[in-house]
């Protein structure tokens, strides 16, 4: 990057400064303090710079929505929370509402499997490059403590038993290796597949498909192989205990709790219960969903991936499972189906089902399961049906999962919003909420959040029309409100010819959005080209659309408006989507108001619109594309300005373009004339200084280079498309003396171009008078397309927009007492007395920024942000207390810049550009945020503000509570004798190192985990961890050392209490016979 002053930037010296008009500013000293330009007396326009030393490395705070592609889910039914992995590599840890964590595995591999240890704070996960990692739940951001490397053989499927530390893992060549979760080291005792199966099987029994203990004895372990043999194999003994050989495949196995019979669910649709009495046939085979045809055959059916058998104390045990349908019924969504007895009930799925899990009571596998509640993982969605009701209703999701409800197009970022909003908004969207959900609270209670002590209100608006809440330092997100924008439009019809060639598939989606929380305006840009106006109201209301029909081309004699505003009626196309055109009905919320459509010409589609900006205070709404550029007047409901971008700048275009066939006169109603004296051509003016040893030309010859091989010869039909549009109080020509309503213009060439306007002050007038357009000059040229404006006052204090208070159209009125708009005005007059006159105006582009001075023009200071890539977001933004400039370019790199002097502050390469998701929806809000769409479903949200970095503990959830492990049910004594004696199984002195010896080193490798810093304070690996760990477990100890003392205590106390009544009695009956007693 290079940084460079530009003609009027202060020298690095004491002394005298110039400024563009001759004046004189006096200072005494000049320093430099944390890479920041200061002065240390304010100037006589006083300028000056807020050091900003609370920026941080980027750093991800939090990720909303659905976990994309996801992969596996597991459950901890006594911490009660819910981990889902993803095929990126992802794990989305969730809780009760405001517990949520992102984890990423560094490799990016799938995640095949997930496994808890329950109750442990601890998570085990199999990965696609068959790599085992044990990730540490004890902390607010989880982090990996050990890694296994398997080397030769690929992992299928593993199994931890409850309270045990030694993790079963099937591979793809049949073998079960056994590790040690604690050390995470293979153990010497393997179940090879050639020893499960008879000598005398010479075919293969494919991949292990299934690992389980049975819940009747711990040492025996029945394994699962793909192509439907069943070993359960003796652990003890290491032999099998018996072999099932069936002739269809197996995909899951379910036990059922007292560990004497099993359910297996095969690829045939066909379930299979089999009798540990008798393992030589299936005492039972059912396909529920397959009917006996005419010919006595039953009909084929899909496989059924998965089964549950689950039992209940006072009912029928449950039977879950996914697919088996029939073959026949094509098109039928998938299912779910649920098994009670001999009622069965489908759930009817939107999308694909990944995985489920029965939520139950207990987490032993031996007692009654009890279960209460699925969770069913879908392809883009999860659900969590409540098994406790007959009809079987879902519970309310309370996670943000459904951002992806259509595809997001854009976001917008909106914090410090008016506090009023958020309640308003939330109340009109929870009417139009469904119905019918489960009454009971949300099953996935774990882990504890609280409410930070500094939290503000923030607004999220997707491309798809939903507008979200998040809490700051909860890092939360909450559906507010749903706004559908086809609804202003009538159902279209089948599109032919060219106008189903070009128009997307759906012709409302959102290309763009603004929004002015204080008024509540909103507009909406479609990709069709148009713009819907949106006022917010608490009232229905009976209203008819406003419709404006516009056309922009590149030829200005071809654009005649008639005088009220319309568009003349021929060159029309179909293209157009058909608004409504008559009286309806609209709720409360956002209603539209008007409708600006671009029009068809000649059988081809308008093009799209580049930039919007609309002005409450001022009652207007400006956009562009790339032929040129419209100004609607939303109060009157007219069109002030519709012109081609070559036309505004009349005979001062910098550019000398080839022109073409003489034009016809044709009468044009931009109303914009030839360049006044006070507006001169970028050549001439631009950045004038006597330290500057630089010419004009020399300026344009560098812009040539990075944008044309040359600027004197861009052909006519070169389309310079509006980038960017900024209403605001400004001065429209150099000799202004007082700031007036501008708009200022940016440009793909990069030309900056300044619009004064004329706004009749009164209100009745507003409503009545037009609004006159100045004509435009230009104010300077910037390397890349222009994407940003913002206005500063000479103190560096950001100006906001003129803005109108917001008021209800539709509530009843007071005829005594008329309701009048409300502006509030922030001129850059009203904010400095003793300052002087004028702004400060920065100007950001893909290349460079810079900061003009107004009226003056004169450019103070002018930085290269880059010069290999390209921004492609750049905001203006307050981190505390101070303003910078922040930006985000193609090639990852996070800057901030202050403001006004343009220094760098930040530069962080965070993120390469992956997609264009990306770029297109990656925005800046204040407090040092941002955010951006990490994949089609999901948001991440970062932060550069050291406080928010030194806060984030405290903003996250805990993941883990200390809970204690529940008892397990007391069998009774024959139970506990003829049921097996399971609890003497001693894994440790079976598979430890000193019976079972060493794995092969070749066969996988051990990989220590990088956890961090705060994963090494916690519980990483050393000695450090290790002492960390010890006293963890010391305070476990200590705490339950605590509880058995008081047991004691008690207990001696009761015994104290025996032994006094036993002594009185005694006293009492010594003398007496024993007929006496």
């Amino acid at each position: 990057m290079h940084h460079s002053r530009a003609d009027n930037c202060i020298p690095s010296t004491a002394g005298k400064f110039n400024t563009a008009n001759g004046r004189q500013l006096g200072a005494h000293a000049v320093h430099f303090r944390d890479g920041v330009f200061l002065l240390s007396q304010a100037s006589a326009f006083g300028r000056k710079d807020h050091v900003i030393k609370c920026l941080c490395l980027s750093l991800q705070t939090v990720r909303h929505g659905f976990p994309y592609q996801p992969t596996a889910l597991a459950f901890d039914p006594v911490q009660k929370i819910l981990a889902v992995g993803s095929r990126t590599g992802g794990i989305r840890i969730l809780g009760r509402p405001g517990v949520d964590c992102y984890c990423q595995h560094e490799s990016g591999a799938a995640v095949l499997q997930l496994q808890f240890l329950i109750n442990e704070g601890a998570l085990v996960t199999a990965c696609a490059d068959d790599t085992l990692h044990l990730w540490n739940l004890r902390q607010r951001r989880p982090a990996v403590l050990h890694s296994l490397k398997f080397n030769r053989e690929r992992i299928t499927f593993c199994h931890l038993p409850f309270m045990s530390k030694w993790l079963y893992v099937g591979t793809e060549r049949g073998n079960t290796h056994i590790v040690n979760i604690e050390s995470f080291v293979l153990s010497g005792y393997v179940i090879m597949w050639n020893k499960a199966i008879e000598l005398a099987t010479k075919t293969h029994p494919g991949p292990v498909v299934h690992l389980s203990d049975s819940p009747k004895d711990e040492g025996k372990l029945l394994i699962g192989f793909e192509s439907g043999t069943i070993v359960q194999w003796d652990l003890r003994g290491k032999k099998a205990d018996f072999r099932i050989y069936y002739d269809e495949a197996i995909h899951s196995v379910g036990w059922h709790h007292e560990g004497k019979q099993f359910m297996c669910s095969h690829s045939d649709g066909s379930l299979s219960m089999w009798n540990l009495r008798n393992t030589t046939k299936p005492f039972q085979v059912t396909f529920p969903h397959g009917k006996i045809q005419k010919d006595g055959r039953k009909e084929s059916c899909k496989p059924i991936l998965k089964v549950e058998y689950k039992t209940s104390r006072n009912s029928e045990p449950f039977v879950i499972f996914s697919g088996g349908l029939s073959y026949d019924k094509a098109g039928r969504r998938p299912t779910l189906t649920i098994m009670h007895g001999k009622a069965i009930t489908v759930l009817e799925m939107d999308y694909p089902i990944v995985e489920f899990m029965a939520l139950c009571e207990t987490p032993y596998n031996n007692e009654v399961q009890e279960p209460y509640a699925v969770v069913v993982l879908l392809e883009k969605d999860l659900i969590v049906v409540d098994l406790t009701q007959s009809n079987f209703p879902v519970f309310e999701n309370p996670y943000p999962m459904d951002i992806h409800e259509s595809p997001v197009t854009c976001t917008a970022y909106f914090a410090d919003c008016p506090p009023d909003i958020i309640p308003i908004l939330y109340s009109i969207g929870a009417k139009h909420k469904k119905t019918g959900y489960s009454h009971k609270e949300w099953p996935v209670a774990g882990g504890t959040w609280t409410l930070g002590s500094n939290t503000y209100p923030e607004i999220i608006v997707t491309g798809i029309l939903t507008s979200r809440h998040a809490d700051k330092y909860g890092l939360t997100l909450q559906m507010l409100y749903k706004l559908k924008t086809s609804k202003a439009f009538e159902k279209p019809k089948p599109a032919e010819g060219r106008a189903a060639e070009m128009v997307e598939e759906d012709p409302f989606a959102v290309q763009m959005v603004s929004w002015c929380p204080h008024s509540r305006i909103f507009c909406v840009v479609g990709i069709s080209a148009h713009i819907i106006l949106y006022r917010f109201s608490k009232y229905e209301a009976n209203t008819q659309i406003v419709s404006l029909e516009v056309r922009l081309q590149c030829e200005s004699e071809d654009i005649i408006t008639p005088p009220g505003g319309g568009t003349p009626e021929g060159n029309k196309d179909t293209g157009n989507a058909q608004l409504l055109d008559r009286m309806v009905r609209v709720p409360p919320g956002y209603q539209a108001e008007l409708v600006i459509q671009l029009l068809w010409l000649d059988g081809e589609p308008p093009q799209q619109i580049t930039s919007l900006d609309i002005n409450s205070a001022y009652g207007l709404l400006a956009f562009g594309n790339c032929n040129g550029l419209a100004v609607v007047d939303y109060l009157q409901k007219t069109i002030l300005l519709c012109v081609s971008t070559l036309d505004l700048y009349g005979a001062a275009d910098p550019y000398q373009r080839l022109t073409r066939s003489p034009r016809r006169n044709r009468q044009s109603t931009s109303g914009l004339t030839e360049l006044s004296d006070n507006q001169q051509s970028v050549d001439m003016e631009r950045s004038k200084s006597p330290t500057s040893g630089k010419s004009s030309n020399s300026r344009e010859n560098s812009f040539s280079r990075s944008r044309s091989s040359s600027v004197c010869s861009i052909d006519r039909d070169t389309k310079e498309a509006i980038t960017t549009l900024q209403f605001g109080e400004s001065y429209g020509r150099k000799s202004d003396a007082m700031p007036t309503p501008c708009l200022w213009v940016g440009t793909s060439l990069g030309m900056v171009l300044l619009i004064p306007l004329s706004i009749p002050a009164d209100q009745e007038e507003r409503m009545e008078e037009p609004v006159t357009i100045g004509p435009s000059g230009t104010v300077l040229m910037l390397k890349g397309s222009v994407l940003r404006f913002s206005f500063l006052d000479c103190m560096g204090a950001l100006i906001q927009s003129p803005h109108e208070v917001w008021r209800d159209a539709n509530a009843s009125e007071d005829p005594d007492r008329p309701r009048r708009r409300k502006l509030v005005n922030f001129s850059p007059s009203s904010s400095q007395d003793n300052c002087g006159e004028g702004h400060l105006a920065v100007v950001c582009s893909e290349k460079q920024a810079k900061v003009v001075l107004m009226p003056s023009q004169s450019c103070l200071f002018v930085h290269n942000i880059t010069e290999s890539s390209f921004v492609l977001r750049a905001d203006v933004v307050s981190v505390c207390g101070s303003v910078c400039l922040a930006c985000f370019c193609a090639n990852g790199h996070v800057m901030t810049l202050s403001l006004p002097s343009l220094r760098p502050l930040m530069d962080v390469n965070y993120l390469p550009l992956t997609d264009m998701r990306i770029a297109r929806t990656f925005c800046f809000t204040n407090g040092g945020q941002a955010l951006y769409l990490s994949s089609p479903t999901e948001i991440q949200r970062i932060t550069y503000s050291q406080e928010m970095c030194d806060n984030l503990q405290e903003m996250l959830g805990e993941l883990f509570t200390p809970i204690e492990t529940p008892e397990a049910q007391n069998r009774g004594f024959l139970k506990g004798f003829f049921g097996g004696n399971s609890h003497n199984f001693d894994r440790e002195e079976l598979f430890g190192e000193a019976s079972a010896g060493k794995a092969s080193r070749s066969l996988a490798q051990h990989i220590p985990g990088q956890a961090g810093m705060e994963g090494m304070k916690v519980a990483a690996s050393g000695v450090m961890g290790d002492l960390a760990r010890a006293r963890v477990a010391l305070d476990e100890r200590g705490q339950r050392l605590g509880e058995l003392e008081d047991r004691t205590a008690l207990m001696m106390t009761s015994a104290e209490t025996f032994s006094k009544h036993a002594h009185e009695l005694m006293l009492k009956c010594k003398d007496k016979k024993w007929y006496q007693l």
